[in-house]
């Protein structure tokens, strides 16, 4: 391995190791000669690969015999690949720019060749078939490519290895959880009526790069979200150049991020005098994190934190129904979830040390919605731990 590859690698080869040992276990139980993965989250967790090239094709191949991973992606981008990831040279596979965005020919067309190099045209390979990156078209050439191969869908194959958090990964999400801290207490100062949303998101921005207590901040996978008014009924509108006006509620979706690694943190400011019902709302929500700590647990289900966290809301009048949460850890854009277990009352995942989660009871009513989350991680015992710390109330300025 190059030496600048070697001082850019976030984590130990144990912990690699680690890693590349869970995911042939899970092959192994599914019967599968190699694996492609085209999720940049899952290549990064593989082998260290970071680099915003997510806008092609590129994967990691595992194959079964436990060697060291194969980086395939667009010539330019090996790279970084090569100053990145923890494998050797000849682990580092590249195509040619003529394939990019091509209608004559398809990168999957070289990796068919790679995967026939290895001996896998007639193997069963998995491959992540509901993903944001790989295409319906990359299927249908590897198909073509590979007619005697069997395509076996191992969507999450690798997600499901990386619920439990190792303690660097930890380390990691704590230093994205104190920039969390940082972004909730700049808007908390700043946000006031006549300031235009476009200049504070330029803060939180600049404020999230900047990072916390000695630590960088990266780029996270989803941009800030701050609605307001009866906007705020919306959970995903990002901001313009409109400004705050008094007597509205704005909630602000938010994470730091450190290393790829986030720690989402939300909450909610009112400019003015908040309605009775707004306040019933924000009270509801925090008892009901509450309860939902308190029974976040090993050898609990994800579905025990919804259902305390919905018993609360109920007994105060507020119907809510769906997910509240989810597993969250490494990411790249367009999302900051990990896409396996989510917090809802038919989710049935147990729950165990070092699992993590963005607990997320959001309130979103025809006219007006409202945010308080954290960051959840399960203990060896006891109650949820939150990352953040910071009160759980709606924030609310005179």
């Amino acid at each position: 391995m190059p030496a600048s590859a070697a001082d850019r690698l976030p984590f130990s080869r144990a912990e690699y190791d680690r890693r590349l040992g869970l995911t042939l276990t899970a092959m192994a139980e599914r019967g599968l000669d190699a694996l492609f993965v085209e999720d940049p989250s899952n290549m990064a967790w593989l082998t260290g690969y970071d680099g915003w090239s997510f806008y092609v094709h590129q994967g990691v191949v595992v194959t079964a015999d436990g060697a060291e991973p194969l980086w395939w992606g667009r010539r330019m981008d090996a790279n970084g690949a090569r100053r990145t990831v923890w494998m050797a040279g000849e682990s580092i596979r590249s195509y040619s720019d003529d394939y990019v965005q091509s209608t004559e020919r398809h990168p999957m067309q070289t990796l068919a060749a790679l995967l026939r190099e290895k001996g896998l045209a007639r193997g069963r390979i998995g491959v992540e078939m509901e993903n944001y990156y790989f295409s319906a078209k990359a299927y249908t050439t590897l198909l073509a490519e590979l007619p005697e191969a069997t395509l076996e869908d191992a969507t999450a194959l690798v997600n499901w290895q990386r619920a439990v958090k190792s303690a660097e990964e930890l380390t990691f999400m704590r230093r994205a959880a104190a920039i969390s801290e940082r972004l909730v207490d700049l808007v908390a100062a700043r946000t006031e009526p006549g300031l235009r949303k476009s200049d504070l998101v330029a803060e939180i921005q600049a404020e999230a790069v900047r990072g916390a207590d000695g630590h960088w901040g990266d780029y996270p996978a989803i941009v800030p979200m701050l609605p307001s008014g009866a906007d705020a009924a919306a959970p995903h509108l990002t901001w313009d150049d409109r400004v705050f006006r008094a007597g509205e509620a704005t909630f602000f979706e938010l994470s730091g991020c450190y290393r790829r690694y986030h720690a989402p943190f939300c909450r909610t400011v009112f400019l003015g005098r908040p309605p009775q019902a707004l306040r019933d709302a924000a009270a509801a929500v925090s008892e009901g994190i509450a309860a939902g700590l308190e029974v976040a647990r090993p050898g609990a289900t994800a579905g025990d934190i919804a259902r305390a966290l919905h018993g609360a809301l109920a007994r105060a009048g507020i119907a809510r129904s769906g997910r509240c949460g989810y597993a969250i850890g490494l990411s790249y854009p367009p999302d900051w979830g990990e896409r396996t277990i989510s917090l809802r009352e038919e989710d049935t995942t147990v729950l165990a040390p070092g699992m993590t989660f963005h607990f997320m009871p959001g309130l979103w009513m025809d006219d007006w919605g409202y945010e308080t989350t954290e960051t959840i991680l399960i203990r060896e015992s006891g109650p949820a731990e939150t990352l953040c710390n910071r009160p759980r109330e709606l924030i609310v300025k005179p």
